[in-house]
Formats: structure tokens, sequence, C-alpha cells
């Protein structure tokens, strides 16, 4: 495929953690059915985002969208994801690499979380 979306989150010990991730993933493949998606992570679970990264080149992927799976912009998206992706891009200079905004600073998303929190505690 020449297009894919890598979804790239913290990652956390406990694999439980991942599920809404996956869920996002699977929900992002039914609206985007040209595009390959991959979830990676920062630390402590795989693949990593380079893992991902150098499969999807391997893959044939030519244009590589990456989303900040984060509720802001901390040091994680600041620092250590430039990092990550001069070095996707420096191994990989024929893809199309595209940073993507942080998915908790999308209005969207602050509106869904808004009207979730507004909700809560309340009974159906």
């Amino acid at each position: 495929m020449p297009q894919a979306i890598i979804l790239f989150a913290h990652g956390a010990r406990d694999p439980a953690w991942s599920r809404p991730f996956e869920a996002v993933a699977e929900r992002l493949r039914v609206l985007q059915p040209d595009a390959e998606v991959r979830l990676a992570y920062l630390e402590f679970m795989s693949p990593s985002l380079l893992e991902a990264g150098h499969e999807l080149v391997q893959r044939g992927t030519t244009d590589i969208s990456i989303v900040p799976m984060f509720l802001g912009s901390g040091g994680h998206v600041r620092k250590d994801l430039p990092r990550l992706l001069a070095a996707l891009q420096q191994q990989h200079r024929q893809v199309t690499w595209t940073l993507q905004g942080t998915i908790g600073e999308a209005q969207g998303v602050i509106e869904a979380l808004a009207r979730e929190a507004a909700g809560m505690g309340r009974t159906p």
C-alpha cells in the first residue's frame, strides 16, 4: 500500500492499557480502507515508531502520516517524537512523512471529552 497512518501512543506495562487505541485503529481502518493503519509506541510496548515505520516502508508504503495519540503536546510530542521522525526521514528519504497535530488538541476531541465529562455521574 502506498499510504499509511501510524497512531503513535505512549505505551504502558499493562497490555490492557492499549485497548482504546486498538479500538481507534480498528475504526480508522473502516473509515480509511485504502490506508494501512498501525499502532506504534514510545515505550514499554511494541512496535516502536521506528519499527512500525521501517515495516511499512519495507511493504512499499511511500506516504506515511503519524498521529500523536496524546492529550497534549508535552515533552514526548515536542522532544521525543521529532527526534524519532528525523531518524525515519534520514533512513527513508523516498517516503513522505507527515506529522499530524496532537489528537487531544483537536477541537472535535475536546468537544467529545467535554460532552462525556458532562454526562458522567448521571443515571440513564
